[in-house]
C-alpha cells in the first residue's frame, strides 16, 4: 500500500459500529479555514457533530473529506470536513470510539469573518 492513511477507514469502521449497535455517532472536528461548518456552533476552535443517518443527508465518508447536509436551527447547511481535521469519532451514548492527534497544518480560522447565516450554500475554492 502506498502510504494511504488508516484514519478514514477507522472513521468508517466506528461509524458502522455505532450504527449497528443502535448508537449515535458523533464527530469531533478541529476547525480551520478549509473546514465548512456553521461557525456559530464552534467552541474553542472545535465542533461536535451528530453524523447519524437521521441527522444527516447525503453523508459521504470519503478518504480525503467528510461531506453531508444537515439542519442547524432548522436551516439546511452543507458541511465539508477534511479528514485531517477530525479529532475523533465516538458513540454519544457510551463515549467509546477513536480519537486522533490533529496537526495544526491548516490556516487558522479568520477572526473577522462573520459566520454565514441561512441562505443557499456557497462554493469556495480550496487550494
Amino acid at each position: 500500500m502506498s502510504g494511504a492513511s488508516t484514519k478514514p477507514y477507522l472513521i468508517r469502521a466506528i461509524y458502522e459500529w455505532c450504527s449497528d449497535c443502535g448508537q449515535t455517532p458523533y464527530l469531533s472536528v478541529k476547525i480551520d479555514a478549509r473546514t465548512r461548518v456553521p461557525l456559530e456552533f464552534v467552541k474553542n476552535g472545535e465542533i461536535v457533530l451528530n453524523i447519524s443517518a437521521g441527522a444527516t443527508k447525503a453523508l459521504v465518508l470519503g478518504n480525503d473529506s467528510i461531506q453531508f447536509s444537515a439542519r442547524f436551527g432548522g436551516v439546511p447547511r452543507e458541511i465539508l470536513i477534511p479528514i485531517s481535521r477530525v479529532a475523533g469519532i465516538f458513540s454519544k451514548e457510551s463515549g467509546e470510539g477513536l480519537f486522533f492527534q490533529v496537526e495544526e497544518e491548516g490556516e487558522p480560522l479568520p477572526e473577522d469573518e462573520p459566520p454565514p447565516v441561512g441562505g443557499k450554500p456557497r462554493l469556495h475554492i480550496v487550494k
